[in-house]
């Protein structure tokens, strides 16, 4: 038995499905995503994730934060451009984590301080191989890739 107001709504959408309001929508005809899926309790941060393009590493608790961040360390100092740079980098890496262990929140996991000298040595001898790398490849002209070519300011005209 419908009501008053269930009949009001299945009359308003009959309507407006004569009138051709719900042709043409958009996703019409295709499979709704997630279908076929088994039902996982997380899907709404994994979709708030993927829809708002952060990294997954926001969820995880702060000392795995942070011994991902000196995993990383490497590939974040690698441009930077002189010592002192990757100094003050290595130095506020340490704040944090001697900020954490201080009061160390979360699960229990070991995380250290990052020893500034060795980074600084590694960053050295990694932008040296670079340069023997950059080197080795500008005296051998097969290595070099060719420049490309270059189209014409006018696109309608042909050779």
């Amino acid at each position: 038995m419908t009501t008053g107001w269930e009949a009001a709504v299945e009359a308003q959408i009959r309507s407006a499905q004569e009138r051709g309001e719900f042709d043409n929508l958009p996703g019409a005809g295709k499979p709704i995503p997630g279908r076929n899926v088994p039902y996982d309790e997380g899907w709404w941060i994994r979709s708030f994730l993927e829809r708002e393009d952060l990294p997954g590493d926001l969820l995880l608790p702060t000392p795995l934060q942070l011994r991902r961040r000196i995993e990383k360390l490497p590939d974040e100092i690698r441009d930077l451009p002189t010592e002192d740079s990757v100094r003050a980098h290595v130095a506020a890496l340490n704040a944090e984590v001697v900020a954490w262990l201080r009061t160390p929140v979360g699960p229990r996991v070991v995380v250290r301080p990052v020893n500034a000298d060795d980074t600084v040595r590694d960053w050295r001898a990694a932008r040296e191989r670079a340069a023997a790398e950059r080197v080795t490849a500008a005296a051998d002209p097969a290595t070099v890739p060719a420049p490309p070519r270059r189209r014409p300011w006018w696109p309608w005209r042909r050779r």
